[in-house]
Order: C-alpha cells, then sequence, then structure tokens
C-alpha cells in the first residue's frame, strides 16, 4: 500500500514512519493490505478540521480521534487483483488534540495512541465496523490487539486502558 500523509499541527514526531509501521503489520494480519494497488491517505490535523470533516461528511458536530473515509467496499478491497491500476483505497483523518488528550489519559505515548487509531482506521477502510453489532466489535477489537502487538503496542482495550468507541 502507498500512504500520501500530510502533517499540519502535530507535535514534532516521525508520523510518517510510524504510519508505515502501522499499516505494514496491519498487513501481516490482513495480507489483502499489502496490495501494491492500493493507496490510502493520511491527514495528520487539528481537532478544528477533523471537527469540520466529522460535521460535513458524517452530520456530528463535534471532534473525534480519527475519521475513515473507505472508497472500497470490503468485497472490493478483499478481491483486487495484484495487478492493474492503483486503488484508492481511502482517507484517515486524525485530530491532533483529541489524540493527545486521549493518550495522556492512558498515560500512554501518543505514538502508540496514534499507532492504535491509524490501525483503527485501516481496518474501517477495509471494512470492519464495531458500531455494528457487539461480535463485530469483539471481531474488530481483538484484530486491533494482534496487529498491535506486532508493534509492542498494549492492549487499547484493557480495561485499564480502554478508549471510547466514538471514531
Amino acid at each position: 500500500m502507498h500512504l500520501d500523509i500530510e502533517i499540519d499541527g502535530w507535535p514534532d514526531s516521525d508520523w510518517p514512519a510510524l504510519a508505515e509501521r502501522a499499516v505494514e503489520a496491519a498487513a501481516e494480519e490482513l495480507p489483502a493490505l499489502a496490495n501494491e494497488r492500493l493507496m490510502a491517505s493520511l491527514l495528520f490535523t487539528t481537532d478544528s478540521r477533523v471537527h469540520e470533516l466529522n460535521k460535513e461528511w458524517r452530520g456530528k458536530d463535534k471532534p473525534t480521534n480519527v475519521l475513515s473515509f473507505p472508497m472500497l467496499t470490503a468485497d472490493e478491497f478483499e478481491s483486487l487483483a495484484p495487478d492493474g491500476p492503483p486503488e484508492m483505497f481511502g482517507d484517515l483523518a486524525l485530530a491532533s488534540e483529541t489524540c493527545a488528550r486521549e493518550a495522556a489519559e492512558k498515560a500512554i505515548p501518543i505514538e502508540d495512541h496514534t499507532a492504535h487509531l491509524i490501525v483503527h482506521g485501516m481496518l474501517h477502510l477495509a471494512g470492519y465496523d464495531h458500531e455494528t453489532s457487539d461480535e463485530d466489535a469483539e471481531e474488530m477489537e481483538a484484530l486491533e490487539v494482534k496487529i498491535l502487538a506486532r508493534l509492542g503496542v498494549a492492549d487499547p482495550y484493557d480495561a485499564s486502558n480502554a478508549i471510547k468507541r466514538d471514531s
């Protein structure tokens, strides 16, 4: 997968390298993510920009930690042949202040929380949805935990580290 990364309003860190590692770890669990035809954009931006996007595209007048905008259906994604023209997988937008606040509340590095949100967003792009049922939420969370373990990131759904499911 090819990533187009834009950073605006985030603290200094190597966010592109973190995003690449997160996507590579996700591809180890979901090999279809390794398809070289796939392209995704990641926007590391401010809460105010994510708030605007959330209001415009989801009708929710508030910021959130990560927004996912899939461009392929789950079936299209899973059946994408390895040969052919580039395919836009989707867009992610991550909110700086919300991510930093959530990481501070959990007493974890912002990089770990951001890796989790990138993985979470990528799974949404791949068709996973934690809002459809408890079973779907459990499946998605279990996959996130496996992927994050590959990155050395602790289970974010541990009772002491649980995040809100509002993205």
